[in-house]
């Protein structure tokens, strides 16, 4: 199954995903930035970065805007070269900023990775691992305990 559901979002715009991802969008759009999720949209990708369906790992569905960083235009005092308002870009990728505004709404989890889901004209999507360090289900696990120590 993970197999066929790779190759599918390998390129989704031939596949069927790109139908059942535009229905979708449209929900989304709609929803919070932020919103916790009950089971990840990518079921492959998730399980290849670390995401287990157990107690204490939750995915969080963000939207980050696309494009360039907007910045406010200066009233006055400079000439229109110097503004700085145009071609200005963070030195962040948008999945970075996505991962920071998702571990600051949620503090008492960890990241655990993340990953790209879908974008339209004027958002992106990604959907962000986190981990509670505290659960005992985490503790106890081979694989994720690292992060309760």
């Amino acid at each position: 199954m993970y197999k066929y559901l790779k190759e599918a979002w390998k390129s989704p715009k031939k596949s069927f995903v790109k139908e059942v991802m535009q229905q979708r969008a449209i929900t989304w759009r709609k929803e919070p930035s932020s919103i916790k999720i009950d089971r990840p949209t990518r079921l492959d990708r998730a399980h290849s970065l670390g995401y287990k369906a157990k107690h204490g790992v939750i995915v969080v569905r963000t939207r980050v805007r696309r494009g360039g960083r907007r910045k406010l235009r200066p009233v006055l005092g400079r000439r229109q070269k110097r503004m700085g308002v145009v071609k200005f870009t963070p030195a962040k990728s948008k999945q970075l900023i996505a991962e920071e505004r998702t571990a600051r709404k949620y503090p008492n989890l960890e990241v655990l990775n993340s990953y790209w889901v879908w974008q339209d004209g004027r958002y992106k999507w990604y959907e962000v691992i986190l981990v509670d360090p505290n659960h005992p289900a985490i503790k106890s696990d081979k694989d994720l305990g690292w992060i309760a120590n």
